[in-house]
């Protein structure tokens, strides 16, 4: 049993905007503060079945409602006022190992690993309500912005349009093979019924997605770890497409572009990420991600970022033995591109 509390304050001052609209970022100066509350929790029934249960609550909010930017400065707020601030379960999961070897290795235990020695070739599953971005696209700098960066195009891969409920969880099963030197995990997840909504659809037949990550650990310099990953999604969901809103606006001006006119059940969204790191030292580690995705049609539950064309960042480790996510100061560039 663990706990967490996250506070994030942001401000920013008056500029210049040459138009603004009811979800532009305000040109007027603003701040705000947004908390995340979470308890953790997991039990070991066996070193290799293991049941999490988390419990987050949430409030206050972003600057401009999280409104504006495709790559938002703070991960840790939602774009739906409505969803209210009282406790929810964010996780609850289980996680069953198959060993395929007698050797293990040591890894560390944390908050959604509890087993602190696996066996070096295994088989992870994990089935019920988690966070893609919790097993899919991490790395060592750039994951959590509960200790990291803020921004939803730093912290996770800006261009991955994730399925998630409003809050960012969703609910289906991860297959996760771990050899020594590569890993290849699978997921099949539920989508949401509506754009950023709160309530998942359980009609796999028309609304799902699949994920798949192949993640490489081979060392490109002496002694220094070096992990690139490949990442492939594609959403099923009642999407709407942009091309045809702009149509609609063409032939009939006097109705203005409406994407969520034109959305359709079983529209299929997809795109590609590559996330690698590499340790310079053992307190310094640099790492990156490219990201695309099918600009076609709606963004459905992450951001609005189409591409993430370059990101570079270096992470250091300051005080690693004040906490098991130790304190990082850390430089980051990244440049994205939104419809």
């Amino acid at each position: 049993m663990s706990g967490q509390a996250n506070f994030v304050f942001q401000v920013h001052g008056g500029f210049y905007a040459a138009y603004s609209g009811p979800n532009s970022l305000k040109d007027t100066s603003e701040h705000a503060t947004s908390r995340v509350l979470t308890l953790f929790t997991g039990y070991e029934f066996t070193p290799n079945s293991i049941l999490y249960l988390d419990v987050e609550e949430t409030g206050w909010g972003g600057i401009s409602g999280a409104l504006g930017l495709a790559g938002f400065t703070n991960l840790d707020v939602v774009r739906n006022p409505q969803v209210g601030t009282a406790p929810y379960i964010a996780r609850l999961m289980f996680q069953q190992i198959i060993p395929f070897s007698a050797e293990k290795i040591e890894i560390p235990r944390g908050p959604l690993t509890l087993a602190t020695q696996v066996p070096v070739r295994r088989l992870e599953i994990r089935f019920g309500k988690f966070s893609m971005a919790d097993f899919f696209d991490n790395n060592v700098g750039g994951s959590d912005s509960h200790y990291q960066f803020l921004n939803w195009t730093a912290a996770n891969n800006g261009a991955w349009d994730y399925a998630a409920d409003t809050r960012g969880y969703t609910i289906g099963a991860i297959l996760d093979f771990e050899d020594r030197n590569w890993g290849l995990r699978f997921a099949e997840v539920l989508m949401p019924k509506i754009a950023n909504g709160p309530n998942l659809d359980a009609d796999v037949a028309r609304a799902r997605a699949e994920n798949i990550e192949f993640e490489l650990r081979y060392k490109l310099l002496k002694n220094k770890d070096t992990t690139v990953r490949f990442l492939n999604y594609v959403n099923h969901g009642n999407m709407g497409s942009y091309r045809e809103a702009i149509d609609n606006y063409l032939a009939d001006p006097t109705q203005p572009p409406d994407v969520i006119a034109t959305r359709k059940q079983g529209t299929v969204k997809y795109g590609f990420g590559i996330n690698f790191q590499q340790e310079v030292s053992s307190d310094v580690w640099a790492f990156g991600r490219w990201g695309w995705a099918d600009s076609k049609y709606e963004s459905f539950c992450y951001t609005e970022a189409e591409s993430v064309l370059a990101q570079s960042s270096f992470r250091m480790e300051l005080a690693p033995t004040i906490r098991p996510t130790s304190q990082t100061e850390a430089w980051d560039f990244c440049w994205a591109t939104a419809d």
